[in-house]
């Protein structure tokens, strides 16, 4: 476009910071009040379309002068320099790592051998990482079961397993996530770690309706003694086959571990029942908090009245003291089966922001032995949710001495 003094001059290049910086809308420094009056005290330059051939800038007014005559108002007053907070500069994640502690792991960070497999039992195969995620009503879910370094490396099979699923549908639907580890150095660990996911997949699916209906009723005491009943049943199931197969139950037993997610976004009740040792961990306000049930141990000597024997009969006999022998197993009674792992549950209301982890054994004793993995992880898993890939890796960084399975499942909130 041309106009009467001639073409239009192009803007020239700036003398400050060169021809590549330029002043982009929403950057820091764009408002910043140097960096404005530098901008505007600059001269045009003289383009080839210039009427003047060396353009003279004008003076500056002198402070004070109005065009128009009329006082100028008075400058505004300096603003003291203020000191950035976190709304100004925000908290970005830790750069992702493989691993933390003192120093690498002695296993390779990779698989190495793979198992060995029977050409007709291709089916017993177990792959080397299990991942899956969701999203219903204000939770998100991440899950993931990786095999350990020690497992990787000697080429046998991950012992933990995996089941995420849902049953029903809409609001009424309930997610269940159950996690199982096989016992250590049996052949069918990573069998009996399957079917103990399977067999309570299936009790808890069957029941989903009522136990969804308790869920958003708070009926705490139905849940637990519901959710007792179906774990000794599943793991019953468990023993059951072991017999059919010719197994001793002790190898062939599992620790099983569950939560169960209900689809209303209106109910924010996260129930964790199960049996055997592993981590339920909260993150909240940026703090890592263990709320794994604990077990009451009772301790010391037997009290008169709560776990002894009474003095006497009630008809005035009295008892013998008990020395301590022990009786000789009877060949006409079945002997007794070994103490069974108690039952634990825990229902708890979830609030925005928080973050909660289930886990198997192998996450949960370096989360409680490494305080670096806890302060890793509390950056990572403090924001919003990570994909599925960043949760994996997270969830598999490496600590030294630990080098078992490991599965973890957590939950956002939104």
């Amino acid at each position: 476009m041309t106009t009467a003094g001639g073409p239009e001059s192009p803007p020239g290049p700036s003398r400050r910071g060169g021809a590549g910086t330029r002043r982009v809308e929403g950057d820091w420094w764009a408002a910043a009040p140097d960096v404005e009056a530098d901008l505007a005290q600059e001269p045009p330059a003289a383009g080839p379309g210039s009427t003047q051939p060396n353009p003279t800038p004008e003076p500056p007014e002198p402070p004070g002068h109005d065009q128009n005559g009329a006082d100028p108002e008075p400058a505004p007053a300096p603003q003291a320099p203020r000191t950035a907070t976190r709304l100004d500069i925000p908290t970005l994640p830790p750069t992702p790592v493989g691993f933390v502690g003192s120093g690498p792991p002695t296993y390779d960070a990779e698989p190495t051998a793979l198992p060995p497999a029977d050409p007709d039992e291709l089916d017993d195969l177990v792959a080397d990482t299990v991942l899956d995620g969701a999203r219903y009503g204000t939770c998100t879910l991440r899950a993931a079961s990786v095999r350990g370094d020690s497992a990787r490396f000697r080429g046998e099979p991950r012992r933990d397993s995996l089941l995420t699923a849902r049953f029903g549908t809409g609001e009424q639907a309930l997610i269940l996530v159950a996690m199982a580890t096989g016992a250590r150095a049996t052949p069918g660990a990573h069998r009996a770690a399957a079917e103990a996911c399977h067999w309570i997949g299936r009790a808890v699916g069957r029941s989903h309706a009522r136990l969804a209906q308790d869920i958003s009723a708070a009926r705490r005491g139905d849940l637990k003694s519901g959710l007792h009943r179906l774990t000794d049943r599943s793991l019953g199931k468990l023993r059951a086959s072991a017999v059919e197969q010719g197994i001793d139950p002790e190898e062939y037993a599992a620790t099983l571990r569950c939560l169960l997610l209900p689809a209303d976004p209106d109910c924010r009740i996260r129930v964790f029942f199960g049996v055997g040792a592993g981590g339920l961990f909260r993150l909240r306000d940026g703090e890592w908090h263990d709320i794994e049930p604990r077990l009451t141990d009772i301790t010391g000597e037997p009290v008169v009245g709560f776990g002894s024997l009474p003095t006497e009969t009630p008809e005035g006999d009295r008892l013998t003291m008990d020395l301590g022998i022990p009786t000789p197993p009877s060949p006409y009674e079945p002997a007794p089966e070994p103490p069974r792992e108690p039952f634990r549950f825990r229902a708890s209301v979830a609030r925005p922001g928080d973050t909660l982890l289930m886990c198997t054994g192998g996450l949960a004793d370096p989360l409680r032995g490494e305080p670096d993995l806890c302060e890793y992880l509390t950056g990572r898993w403090s924001g919003p949710p990570p994909g599925l890939a960043a949760f994996l890796a997270d969830s598999q960084v490496r600590v030294k001495g630990y080098a078992d399975d490991r599965t973890a499942a957590a939950v956002w909130e939104a």
